[in-house]
């Protein structure tokens, strides 16, 4: 013929398996019996009987394991976020701050404080100069156990600075010269 499948063609009048043509509910049945029949051999089984009421699976629920869909606790948003944005080497930099004496040791940050991170080199201010001296010397061990603590790359060098001179310069206006402006010769 032109192609199409006489199988799937229905006749004028079915017929049953006595030879008598089908009218009313036998006809029902039939029809009934020959969509299940088609639609089993579509599905690959044609042999199987499938009876009964089978409940379909909606699209979009999640089964018993774990999937991206399902709640996801807060740090895992977080690093995610930061991970995609590339914030990651400014948070572990701001972990240096955070951490630094767990990072040093109590009595080092007792007597030193960081001040700036900027392109791998940690500023650090000392409150004299005993103390500027022997965090110089410690430099490496500080070096190795920030490496450790947050990451190797986040601090390359350490700049150490004593402390702050006092300054006798007081509020938005300012003379140049010498000291406080009194009877000084």
């Amino acid at each position: 013929m032109d192609g199409v499948d006489n199988s799937t063609r229905s006749s004028a009048a079915p017929v049953g398996g006595d030879g008598a043509a089908l009218s009313g509910p036998d006809l029902a049945r039939a029809a009934l019996q020959a969509a299940r029949e088609q639609s089993a051999a579509r599905r690959g089984n044609a042999g199987k009987k499938t009876g009964g009421f089978r409940p379909r699976r909606r699209r979009g629920w999640s089964g018993p394991g774990p999937d991206d869909r399902d709640p996801q606790p807060l740090g895992r948003l977080a690093a995610r976020i930061a991970r995609e944005r590339g914030w990651t080497e400014h948070l572990a930099g701001g972990q240096v701050f955070a951490k630094w004496p767990a990072l040093v040791g109590a009595d080092v940050a007792e007597h030193t404080k960081p001040v700036a991170l900027k392109d791998g080199e940690l500023t650090v201010q000392a409150r004299s100069t005993a103390w500027a001296t022997q965090l110089r010397l410690l430099q490496r061990q500080i070096l190795k156990r920030i490496g450790d603590g947050v990451g190797r790359d986040v601090v390359r060098r350490i700049k150490v600075q004593g402390p702050a001179a006092p300054s006798w310069r007081h509020g938005p206006r300012h003379v140049s010269g010498r000291g406080p402006r009194d009877t000084y010769g």
